[in-house]
């Protein structure tokens, strides 16, 4: 049976979305994560947050299909490329929650909404709220 990911506002070391990328990479490697995530596995935001931590994708998807827990993924991430500071993993954090609202991923944005018939609904304002709405944790009130 496949199964979407976990929330991209659940938090690892305080890092957003860093779960939800490993979370793909668990439901892959079982043969449960949807196949219409498998083309954006390792880019998209999975390459943004490797690339904040500086690593490589397929050393985390090793690392996770190892059968690391998500901290110690993230303490493999520290040790293998760089562990942000407070400040940065902040910055990180708000970026993240914020990316579709009126930036240069707001057409993107758009285009997912529209694919998904969500082309009206006003209160999906960046990628972290579509796919809360898209893969039914938070629904449409009325």
């Amino acid at each position: 049976m496949t199964q979407y990911p976990r929330s991209a506002y659940d938090q690892v070391g305080g890092l957003v979305y860093f779960a939800r990328m490993l979370d793909k990479i668990r439901l892959k490697a079982a043969g449960k994560l949807l196949p219409d995530y498998h083309k954006n596995l390792g880019i998209g935001f999975d390459g943004r947050c490797c690339r904040f931590l500086g690593v490589n994708y397929a050393a985390v998807q090793q690392q996770v299909e190892q059968g690391g827990s998500d901290e110690a993924v993230l303490q493999w991430c520290f040790a293998h490329g760089r562990k942000p500071n407070e400040e940065e993993i902040l910055i990180w954090s708000s970026f993240m929650t914020k990316r579709g609202w009126q930036d240069d991923s707001t057409k993107e944005l758009e285009r997912y909404k529209a694919e998904s018939g969500f082309s009206a609904r006003g209160e999906i304002q960046t990628f972290f709220e579509y796919y809360e709405f898209d893969e039914g944790r938070k629904q449409f009130e009325a």
